[in-house]
């Protein structure tokens, strides 16, 4: 049994404060330098902020963005769930974090984006997909929870620009014999922006909503963007 074992067997989560809840176990149940624990405690701050927006902002059909947000919550248990378990199911976008999440020569911000890296570009899609079809309205762009779906985007980028600060310091640049190591890191950050991410995850969502009624070609879809997205997660956890 796992030290994630007590937690994961609460999931799936059937609302934000429940997956604040979990999120906020695997926070304290894995020490800080464990790879999935640097994507995990990006995740509970985005989280947290996603709920605060929820009861600021005027969303256009909030149901939707909690239901959304659940299920997205849902798609990252689930990988962690199966990768505890040894499944030869588990995602192998997640897989280069998984692998690599106890090497000390790669730096937190790198976990940190390869987690968005895949819970955005891979499980986004599915997770907006699932919300869809149980809310029976259409994946379209131009519509409510399309606008919805872009608004997110403020929040997660200043969350994302803050734990960037957290990771990396600036006074870390100003250290001559570290120029060489964080000037690579600086590279492999910059590669990664949040927003364009998620309009690719809702642009792979609408092509899995095209194909949801042809279920072999949709897996046989999901199956390459798990795999294009794993080869995204090798070139972020480049070691340093």
């Amino acid at each position: 049994m796992s030290v994630l074992s007590p937690v994961l067997d609460q999931t799936p989560v059937t609302s934000i404060e429940e997956a604040l809840a979990r999120l906020t176990s695997i926070d304290q149940a894995l020490p800080p330098v464990d790879g999935i624990s640097c994507f995990n405690k990006l995740y509970l701050e985005v989280t947290k902020n996603v709920l605060a927006a929820l009861k600021a902002v005027p969303f256009a059909d909030p149901q939707f963005v909690t239901a959304l947000d659940v299920a997205f919550a849902n798609v990252y248990f689930a990988a962690l769930r199966a990768y505890y378990a040894g499944s030869l199911a588990t995602s192998r976008a997640w897989q280069p974090l998984f692998d690599d999440r106890g090497d000390r020569t790669i730096a937190p911000i790198q976990f940190a984006i390869a987690g968005m890296n895949a819970h955005i570009n891979r499980d986004l899609p599915v997770a907006l997909v699932a919300t869809c079809e149980a809310a029976g309205v259409a994946l379209e762009e131009g519509s409510p929870q399309h606008a919805d779906f872009v608004r997110v985007n403020g929040v997660l980028a200043a969350v994302e620009a803050e734990v960037k600060a957290q990771y990396v310091p600036h006074r870390l640049h100003w250290l001559d014999f570290l120029v060489h190591r964080f000037h690579r890191l600086d590279d492999v950050v910059a590669m990664w922006d949040v927003a364009r991410a998620r309009d690719a995850a809702w642009t792979n969502a609408e092509a899995l909503w095209a194909l949801r009624h042809d279920r072999a070609l949709a897996a046989r879809f999901l199956d390459t963007l798990d795999r294009t997205v794993g080869l995204a997660g090798r070139g972020l956890l480049v070691r340093l």
